[in-house]
């Protein structure tokens, strides 16, 4: 069983429950995204932080007293980042619900912006982006309020599930796989389909701290394989799932799915550089109809990638040239 510290008080419903994922990141880094939360305009009551710790090696409660009534505290045995969501999730009773990253903040003036869309357009999910360190703008671009199938239809997303804050009314019994990388590419489009009504803004709400030791920096062999075999098991995943869906949201649910096989595609290339696993690779999305890549309107990169796929000499060209540019990089 978890261990669950709070001395909470009881109030209205929260209108947000902030879900933070903890697992052996510094707890100096913690503290600034717990503080980067208690400097929003939330009143202690309509705010509810919950801090799951997946198991780190020392519990960082001694460090964290000062924030006292502030926080929800559950430590639980290693399961993964799934899990621990899922977890915030089982615990969440706010109205919406924001994950983070410990390791994380929020841009306090761009988060606002965000927070006022919810207090007065009541959307079911606000999608904003990030950025790489804090930022300080005043002047934000709103999109007008759509279906969740409609915004997929048009738009490339990001699949992080950081970067939206959501209704917890549209989750039903959507949770998280466990024990795989890629988690979120699977999880937001599905609950992109179940929104009714969405706003994207560009507020870059979310800062995105990069430093060694998170999961996408794990450059081993193993480590490769995995990210590797576990987005191929989305894109699987999604493709299935489309099949149970009306027409309209197949359509809605194929770009995502396109743009996750051609990334797919890329970094087979990328992490490998082999020709023979390539092949291996492509024969399996050939069986199950998607590949070759469809020839659709989406991007310009898109429609020069489906080109160079879908032929001997653009595969050798890509296999020659894409690690060269990734290495310049």
């Amino acid at each position: 069983m978890p261990n669950i510290q709070s001395s909470q008080p009881t109030h209205s419903t929260p209108l947000v429950s902030f879900v933070l994922t903890y697992y052996n990141q510094p707890v100096k880094m913690l503290r600034e995204c717990l503080d980067s939360i208690l400097v929003l305009s939330l009143r202690p009551y309509e705010r509810e932080i919950i801090i799951v710790d997946d198991g780190s090696d020392t519990c960082p409660m001694n460090e964290l007293m000062k924030y006292g009534d502030d926080i929800i505290y559950i430590r639980q045995k290693n399961k993964g980042l799934s899990e621990a969501r899922n977890m915030g999730i089982r615990i969440a009773t706010g109205a919406y619900i924001q994950f983070i990253d410990a390791d994380d903040l929020l841009n306090q003036a761009s988060y606002e912006h965000c927070l006022d869309i919810v207090r007065y357009r009541a959307p079911e999910m606000v999608l904003f982006d990030f950025s790489h360190r804090p930022t300080h703008g005043s002047t934000f671009e709103d999109s007008q309020i759509m279906t969740g199938t409609e915004y997929l239809k048009k738009h490339n997303i990001h699949g992080t599930a950081c970067g939206y804050i959501f209704s917890r009314s549209i989750i039903g019994n959507l949770r998280f796989t466990p024990t795989i990388y890629h988690e979120d590419e699977e999880f937001t489009p599905k609950l992109l389909l179940q929104a009714n009504r969405i706003c994207h803004t560009n507020a870059q709400a979310y800062v995105y701290r990069r430093h060694k030791g998170t999961i996408t920096s794990k450059k081993d062999k193993r480590s490769k394989v995995k990210r590797l075999t576990d987005s191929l098991y989305v894109i699987q995943t999604l493709h299935k799932h489309s099949s149970t869906l009306p027409h309209h949201e197949q359509q809605a649910l194929q770009r995502r799915i396109d743009q996750l096989t051609m990334d797919y595609i890329y970094n087979v290339i990328i992490q490998t550089h082999s020709r023979h696993y390539l092949d291996r690779k492509l024969n399996i999305l050939r069986r199950e109809g998607l590949y070759p890549l469809p020839d659709r309107n989406y991007t310009t990169k898109y429609k020069w990638f489906r080109r160079l796929t879908n032929s001997e000499w653009g595969l050798n060209i890509l296999l020659r040239m894409l690690p060269l540019l990734k290495k310049e990089r």
